[in-house]
Order: structure tokens, then sequence, then C-alpha cells
């Protein structure tokens, strides 16, 4: 759906990095610190192995169709709340 999308949740704040192999989507990942703020956004091209990081350690990480942090103005620091613990 328009506003679907899938988080992920670490054990603790560590190095993350996704990729899109055998994804036919195009998203974006936010990747969030331990304090539910917004460390960066990345797009992601469907079918690739490219590594998409963490600028920081990430307590979880949060796929949205390509395009719905922006349209929304999600930026880096904005803070999510709702998280699973």
């Amino acid at each position: 759906g328009q506003n679907e999308g899938m988080v992920f949740r670490f054990p603790a704040p560590r190095p993350v990095c996704m990729w899109m192999k055998n994804t036919l989507l195009p998203l974006s990942v936010a990747f969030i610190g331990d304090d539910g703020r917004i460390i960066n956004i990345e797009d992601m091209k469907p079918q690739t192995e490219d590594a998409h990081c963490g600028k920081k350690p990430a307590r979880y990480a949060l796929e949205m169709r390509q395009g719905w942090f922006r349209e929304r103005n999600v930026r880096p620091g904005t803070s999510v709340s709702g998280l699973p613990k």
C-alpha cells in the first residue's frame, strides 16, 4: 500500500547496510538511531547489490516506497514514534 513499509529492529545500535537483491520495487530506507531520530535516508534501486549504509550506528531501518519520505518532508533529525522496543 501507499503508506506501508517494513521496519527492521536490531538488538542494539550497530553499523547497518541494506541492499536490494531480488527486490522489484524502488525503495527508500531511513536509518534510525536508538533515540528514534532519523540518521539518514537513502534511495535504493531495484535488483541491485549496492550497499546503502547508515552514517552512524542504527537501531532501526525503515523501508518505504521510494519518495515516501520526501513527499512528507521527513528528513534526517525527524523523530519517529511507534517503533518496537
